[in-house]
């Protein structure tokens, strides 16, 4: 077991076990998982319900929610790196609940759409928090490990989350999804409230103030490290988006088996945390950039792979959740530890850096998805070609930054911070 210890020596997180601490990070992540794929098994409902005639006008939907949640990020880290990671979290994921059950009043597409973008906003406090607590307490291979646990338990949410929306489809109309939502941010409230301790150490504290927050944010741009795993880390984000809006009209139309819908996406989404758990075993002995390298070359044969097999015609049911499986076990290898490697250099501005990282992948990842979804064209080409297109532009991005060299550890540059004001 990795013990966690601040600069003071004493634990991370008192009152807080190591399996604990995970299970409650997992927790934080699993809002945002929560709030997109629950959605899916339901967009037909709320289509009906608020009078939604075009197909592709549903995704909005879906992509409104991570619009908000990425364009709010750059709030919650300057504030979280001033009064503290607690109190953030506590406050926003209150206002989530909130904004879950105001949702449940909407009558057409643009209040839905906006509801939708409000819980986006409020919800943005989770990821920036997740990797800032984690920062906070650990740092190197240790944080990549304890990011990779936390995602086994945070990705067996997308994995359940279509079915746990149908079921509640099965009981009642569509609005309880939001309930259900609401209850889920007020447990993890409850349990912060009473479990977590404040991590952000005494001295890392910084005013929110224009300077203070450039200051920051110039250090993270200026980072190549930093930057630039956030941007290939953007740009997987952006197939997982396109293959998210599209997935359900994928089943609707290009298949014509909705019913198995549920089942083929907790299978693909399954894979990602069979590598999360792989990840949490190998990358403290091997390092962060052996594995995710060989990770997003192994996401682009397959994605290309399954492009060449869809425009030849040759798709089935069987070849799309195959490979899109395939494909979904190297993202979570290859952005669990490009998340871990864009924060290492800036540990000390952790909030604000999170936050701006978090921003940009979020909303470059929400663009690119929503491209790709709005090039739905009654095949799994768009989402095949997304995902191959993505990983190029990933893999050019990261020979950049390492300079044309893959699979070899080096030390990122850390900038020693100045005194707060």
């Amino acid at each position: 077991m990795i013990e966690a210890s601040t600069r003071h020596g004493g634990p991370a997180h008192p009152g807080m076990g190591f399996r604990q601490f995970v299970a409650f990070v997992a927790g934080m992540m699993a809002i945002n998982a929560l709030g997109i794929d629950i959605m899916l098994p339901a967009l037909p409902a709320m289509s009906d319900a608020l009078g939604i005639t075009i197909e592709n006008q549903r995704q909005f939907i879906i992509a409104a929610y991570v619009l908000g949640f990425g364009a709010a990020q750059l709030v919650y880290g300057p504030l979280s790196d001033r009064v503290g990671r607690k109190p953030v979290l506590l406050v926003s994921l209150s206002l989530f609940a909130v904004a879950s059950v105001a949702a449940t009043f909407a009558t057409d597409f643009t209040t839905i759409v906006l509801a939708r973008l409000l819980q986006g906003v409020v919800a943005a406090s989770s990821r920036v928090l997740a990797v800032s607590i984690v920062r906070d307490c650990y740092s190197g291979r240790q944080m990549a490990r304890v990011m990779s646990l936390s995602f086994i338990v945070f990705l067996a949410v997308p994995i359940l989350a279509p079915s746990i929306g149908q079921i509640i489809l099965f009981a009642g109309p569509w609005p309880w999804i939001f309930y259900f939502l609401a209850a889920f941010a007020i447990g993890i409230v409850l349990w912060g409230w009473f479990k977590l301790p404040e991590t952000l150490h005494p001295e890392y504290r910084r005013p929110i103030s224009a300077r203070s927050i450039l200051s920051a944010a110039r250090e993270v741009v200026t980072n190549r490290y930093a930057l630039g795993y956030t941007l290939a880390t953007s740009l997987l984000f952006g197939g997982l988006m396109g293959y998210i809006n599209s997935v359900q009209q994928i089943f609707a139309d290009v298949f014509q088996r909705p019913a198995i819908f549920t089942t083929v996406f907790a299978a693909t989404a399954g894979t990602m945390a069979v590598g999360s758990f792989f990840n949490s075993r190998i990358v403290e002995r091997l390092g962060t950039r052996r594995v995710s390298h060989t990770a997003l070359l192994c996401f682009i044969a397959f994605s290309a792979l399954h492009l060449a097999v869809a425009a030849a015609g040759y798709e089935t049911v069987l070849s799309f959740a195959v490979l899109l499986a395939a494909t979904m076990g190297c993202f979570s290898l290859a952005a669990s530890n490009f998340g871990s490697m864009a924060m290492e250099p800036v540990g000390h501005i952790a909030g604000t850096a999170s936050s701006i990282q978090g921003f940009v992948s979020t909303t470059g990842g929400a663009l690119v998805g929503l491209l790709i979804g709005q090039s739905f064209n009654g095949t799994t080409i768009p989402v095949a070609a997304g995902f191959f297109f993505a990983g190029l532009a990933s893999l050019g991005v990261v020979l950049i930054v390492e300079r044309g060299r893959l699979f070899q550890a080096r030390n990122a540059p850390v900038t020693v911070p100045a005194p707060a004001a």
